[in-house]
C-alpha cells in the first residue's frame, strides 16, 4: 500500500496543506522547525494502528483508541492531551487524511480541548502492509533491554524507537526470501563486507576471516545498515512496507551517504515507499543526480523534493519538485552557496 495524498489542517506548524507524494522515494528538506519530522510522525501514527492486522475487528471506541494512544506515543504531548496537537494559531480543531493507491481513505480529526478522543473514518479495504519509522539515533545496539524498559519504566523515548526495538526483536523469518530481498541483502553485505547474525537479541556483523563484532564496536553507519539489512531478513521490510526514515545522515561520515542512499534505491526497487527527512547536502545531492542523469537510475524511480519554508510572512509553505534544482526554496543548496559566496569574498575581498 502506498500514500498517494497527504492532507493537513490546523495540525501543529501546518494551517491548510496538501502534499502529493512518490510512489517510490520521497526526500523532504527545510530548515528547523518548518515541519519535516512532524511529516514523518503524522503519516507514521496513521499508518501503524492500521498496519499488518492491528485494526482487529471490534467497537469503533477499540479502533479509536488505537490511534489515540498511537498519536500520544509518537508525538508525547503535555499530560498526553492530544488536543495539544491543534495549531495554536489558526483554530480549536484538526483535520487530516491520507488517500492510498487504490483509493482507500483514511481521515482523523479532533479538537484543541480534546485529551484522548478522535473521530475517525476509514473507506475502502486495506491490504496487509507495515510501517516502519528509523528515527535519528540508532535502535540495533541497545534492542536487547530496551523493549523490557520501554514497557516497564517511564522513559522519555518517542513510541517509534520502541516499536523499531520490537521489530528487531524478531527472529528471522520461516519464509524463503524473495529473489528482490536477496538481491538487496547481497548488495548490502558487499557493502558491509559481512552478514549480520542476532544471538540472544545482541546482533552481531560477521566478516569472513575476521570474526564477529558486536554493534557497539561498529561505526553509527554500519550500525543504520545493519538494521535495514535485519529488517529485510526477518520480513519486516518488503514490497508492502512504507519506510520513514528521520535524518540519516546523523552521527555519519559523508562516505557512508553514498551506500545508504543506493541501499534505499534498492529497497525502493523492491517495492518499499521511502520517506526521507534530510538537513545534508551530500543526502540531497546523491538522490538529485539520480533524477538529473538517469542513466544512473535506469530503473526509472519516481523520486521527489518537498521543500519547506517560510515566505516573508513567516508564513510555512511547501515546495513539491521533480528535482532538487527544481526548488526554488532550498535550504540546503542556499547555505551551500552562501557558504561559496563568504569563501569567494575571502579570497578576493569585498
Amino acid at each position: 500500500m502506498k500514500v498517494k495524498t497527504l492532507k493537513l489542517k490546523n495540525f501543529m506548524l501546518f494551517e491548510e496543506t496538501e502534499i502529493d507524494w512518490s510512489e517510490n522515494i520521497n526526500i523532504i528538506c527545510g530548515e528547523n522547525s518548518t515541519g519535516k519530522t512532524t511529516l514523518l510522525k503524522v503519516m507514521y501514527s496513521m499508518l501503524k494502528p492500521i498496519s499488518k492486522g492491528a485494526l482487529k475487528p471490534g467497537t469503533k471506541e477499540i479502533g479509536e483508541q488505537r490511534f489515540v494512544e498511537k498519536l500520544q506515543g509518537v508525538f508525547r504531548p503535555d499530560e498526553m492531551k492530544i488536543g495539544r496537537l491543534v495549531s495554536r494559531k489558526s483554530g480549536s480543531r484538526t483535520d487530516f487524511s491520507a488517500v492510498f493507491d487504490k483509493g482507500q481513505k483514511l481521515s482523523i480529526g479532533f479538537g484543541s480541548r480534546r485529551e484522548n478522543h478522535v473521530d475517525i473514518e476509514l473507506e475502502g479495504t486495506f491490504p496487509s502492509f507495515d510501517a516502519v519509522y528509523i528515527p535519528t539515533k540508532e535502535m540495533i545496539s541497545t534492542t536487547e533491554h530496551f523493549a523490557t524498559l520501554y514497557e516497564e519504566y517511564h522513559i522519555d523515548f518517542e513510541e517509534m524507537y520502541y516499536d523499531l526495538a520490537k521489530l528487531l526483536d524478531r527472529p528471522l523469518s520461516k519464509t524463503a526470501n524473495t529473489e528482490e530481498q536477496n538481491e538487496v541483502l547481497k548488495n548490502f553485505e558487499k557493502i558491509m563486507k559481512g552478514q549480520i547474525v542476532q544471538k540472544d537479541k545482541r546482533f552481531y556483523l560477521n566478516v569472513k576471516g575476521e570474526g564477529e563484532f558486536e554493534m557497539g564496536l561498529l561505526s553509527d553507519g554500519y550500525r543504520k545498515l545493519s538494521m535495514i539489512v535485519y529488517l529485510i531478513s526477518s520480513g519486516s521490510l518488503n514490497k508492502d512496507t512504507v519506510l520513514f526514515w528521520d535524518e540519516p545522515e546523523t552521527n555519519m561520515n559523508p562516505k557512508m551517504v553514498r551506500p545508504i542512499v543506493q541501499a534505499m534505491v534498492a529497497l525502493a526497487k523492491m517495492g518499499v515507499q521511502i520517506f526521507v527527512t534530510t538537513h545534508d547536502y551530500f543526502v540531497q545531492q546523491e538522490f538529485n543526480m539520480l533524477k538529473v542523469y538517469p542513466e544512473l537510475c535506469p530503473d526509472n524511480l519516481d523520486i521527489r523534493f518537498l521543500s519547506l519554508y517560510r515566505d516573508e510572512t513567516q508564513e510555512l509553505k511547501c515546495e513539491m519538485g521533480q528535482a532538487a534544482s527544481d526548488l526554488k526554496n532550498n535550504a540546503i543548496m542556499q547555505e551551500f552557496d552562501a557558504m561559496y559566496d563568504r569563501e569567494q569574498r575571502v579570497i578576493y575581498g569585498n
